[in-house]
Order: C-alpha cells, then sequence, then structure tokens
C-alpha cells in the first residue's frame, strides 16, 4: 500500500505505510510546515506499517517543532515502534 497524506487546515491523516519507499511523499508534505502554520496535529491511525525511517522523519519533524516553539501532536494507535520511542523519551 502506498502512503496516502490528507489535509484539512492543520490536521494531517496519514494512511498507508510510511517507510524507506514513502519518505519522500512525507517530506515532501511536511517540508517548511512550521513556516506556514504555528499547530499541527498528525493521525497516525491509519499507518498500517512504519519502518525506522518513518519513525526517524516524525521524531525529526517533532524535534523541528519544539526548535521553532511550535504545538505538534501526534494522535491515534499507530505504529507500535513510533509509540515506544516517545514513550522511551519521555521517560528519559
Amino acid at each position: 500500500m502506498d502512503l496516502r497524506i490528507t489535509n484539512c487546515n492543520n490536521f494531517f491523516r496519514i494512511k498507508g505505510e510510511l517507510n524507506k519507499k514513502s519518505l519522500s511523499i512525507f517530506q515532501n508534505e511536511f517540508q517548511d510546515i512550521f513556516n506556514r502554520v504555528s499547530k499541527l496535529t498528525i493521525s497516525v491511525e491509519d499507518i498500517k506499517s512504519m519502518d525506522r525511517h518513518g519513525v526517524k522523519a516524525l521524531t525529526e519533524l517533532h524535534n523541528e517543532a519544539i526548535a521553532k516553539n511550535k504545538s505538534m501532536a501526534i494522535i491515534g494507535f499507530g505504529s507500535k515502534d513510533l509509540y515506544n520511542y516517545f514513550k522511551a523519551n519521555t521517560a528519559a
């Protein structure tokens, strides 16, 4: 399954597989996003699978939000790897 990203205002829904193959689609969609919006919500509910490249892309986006003092929320029960990454970094 390919990666599809839909949006309405500042809410983005990611559907499909977020991996090395589809990474360019993700990066093109969110390139300079924080120059356009101050709040961003991403739903990962419909992500079927995510590899380490997908996790890294989302964490880099999260780090960019922090660096630019913007608000970013990731919602939904998507990838277990993504959940574990953020859970481990919050605890640390």
